[in-house]
């Protein structure tokens, strides 16, 4: 199971993909992460899938990553007397407090007390995706009284979209908050929150999670890019979640957000994930529009840990496909002559650590000696995720003790991760290195290898130490 491509694929799983032999062939097809989506899997369903994934990694003796996306607060309107009104620009339209009253064309209950308090006067509300669009006229007494700017049809419970309001709420839900703690249980890898608004969203989910997984910040509205760099910094990744980024805010803005959030996380370490209507067509096609070819491309181009499969593996009617046309897409990228350029142009001045010193390092020697790996030791993987932001041309085998740090590295960047007991020894560390870099088919006899560790070995965070060493004969190594 040893990938030949850098950039890692997430697949979210569900009706289309949700057995176990399902599973394996998306695994088998390129998938390093399956996303289970909170917002239409009950606690069964999710600890059912969680097992069903296991048992698959076990057949393919190949670290899987699990991600258990919350659904965050979803805004709805509530319902109308003939199921949906037509609005017109410019009419008046009022959302109200009174949940006794059925909706009408010229006013809904807005069952979201938190909403008809925080909205002023100017602010816009969308409504189903963006596709109509209001703007508050008169705000208090339980009404929030709009003009309609961009008419069309609403039906019942269409979602609301606030770009210009900071909702006092937290993005923690009652029911994100339970399935919160039931994914803990089930000892998934990743926590994806949606929408974020401030760093205290993350706080608050950090205090709960307590490392037992890593923590996903999903950008998704603007006020999330206002402290973009705050919030970047209190979470473990982040994801591109393009597709309410792009109702909330001017789609054209969207590319250039995109490519900013990249190149941040890059520069503290973070993994990113790019997500939402990557391959879009695939959902009901076998083969891809060429234009969702060149958004997948320009994702790898740009040096993305991660890109994303929504709908198309979850209810397509080509999940298989769609993962190993993304896989096809990431290798063609990685092989073009105008990759390493670009990736190499991104690239930011270590940290001043002597981990992140020696990671930079060990990217330069790996490419002026033309070694044949990069191996790092990790008991929390931090060093594998600064081997990683070096974004180096050589391939990078990340070994740890801890099978979860391997499981949640499944994410990251360009790591190859193998589960292995901490080394003893000095000697018995080159060894162990040089042996798992042959086994796994990285290094031939002869060859020689990068190695960074820590000293005193199986201390974590202390990273230190930069050797090379000669693939002998047998495999094992010397120095």
């Amino acid at each position: 199971m040893r990938r030949i491509r850098r950039a890692k694929i997430l697949a979210t799983l569900g009706p289309a993909s949700n057995e176990e032999k399902q599973i394996e062939e998306l695994a088998k097809a390129g998938a390093d992460v399956f996303r289970i989506n909170m917002s239409h899997a009950s606690h069964e369903l999710m600890h059912q899938t969680v097992a069903r994934i296991r048992s698959v990694e076990k057949r393919l003796n190949h670290p899987i990553g699990i991600l258990a996306d919350l659904q965050g607060p979803k805004l709805r309107v509530w319902k109308f007397a003939e199921g949906s009104v037509n609005l017109v620009a410019g009419q008046k339209f009022t959302l109200d407090s009174d949940k006794n009253d059925i909706g009408n064309s010229e006013r809904v209950y807005l069952p979201h007390p938190e909403i008809i308090e925080s909205v002023s006067v100017g602010d816009r509300l969308l409504l189903d995706d963006g596709k109509l669009q209001l703007k508050a006229t008169k705000v208090g007494g339980g009404v929030i009284e709009t003009e309609v700017v961009y008419g069309g049809k609403l039906s019942d419970k269409k979602g609301v979209s606030l770009p210009d309001t900071l909702l006092p709420t937290g993005a923690l839900t009652e029911k994100d908050h339970a399935d919160l703690l039931e994914a803990l249980k089930a000892e998934v890898d990743w926590i994806a929150l949606s929408f974020v608004q401030r760093p205290e969203d993350i706080i608050d989910v950090r205090k709960i999670v307590q490392g037992r997984a890593g923590v996903m910040a999903k950008i998704e509205k603007p006020q999330a890019i206002e402290r973009l760099e705050e919030i970047v910094k209190l979470s473990d990744a982040i994801m591109v979640a393009r597709g309410d980024l792009g109702v909330e805010l001017p789609l054209e803005t969207v590319p250039g957000l995109q490519k900013r959030m990249i190149r941040m996380c890059r520069r503290y370490g973070k993994p990113v994930v790019v997500a939402t209507q990557m391959l879009e067509s695939m959902i009901t096609a076998p083969v891809p529009t060429r234009a969702e070819v060149s958004d997948v491309s320009i994702a790898v181009f740009e040096g993305a840990d991660a890109v994303m499969l929504s709908a198309e593996s979850a209810s397509g009617q080509y999940p298989v496909e769609a993962v190993a046309t993304m896989n096809k897409v990431a290798v063609a990228v990685e092989s073009d002559a105008n990759y390493r350029g670009i990736i190499r142009a991104a690239q930011t001045e270590p940290e001043a650590t002597a981990a992140d010193a020696i990671s930079a390092a060990t990217r330069q020697v790996a490419e002026t000696l033309d070694l044949a790996a990069i191996v790092t030791y990790t008991a929390s993987g931090s060093t594998g995720i600064r081997a990683a932001r070096e974004r180096p041309a050589k391939p990078i085998i990340v070994l740890s003790p801890n099978q979860r740090t391997i499981r949640r590295l499944s994410v990251v960047w360009g790591v190859h991760c193998v589960q292995t007991e901490d080394a003893v020894s000095l000697e018995d560390m080159v060894d162990r290195a040089c042996v798992i870099a042959y086994q796994e088919g990285f290094a031939r006899p002869g060859d020689r290898i990068a190695i960074t560790a820590g000293i005193p070995l199986g201390t974590p965070g202390a990273t230190n130490m930069l050797r090379i060493a000669f693939v002998r004969q047998d495999g094992a190594g010397s120095s």
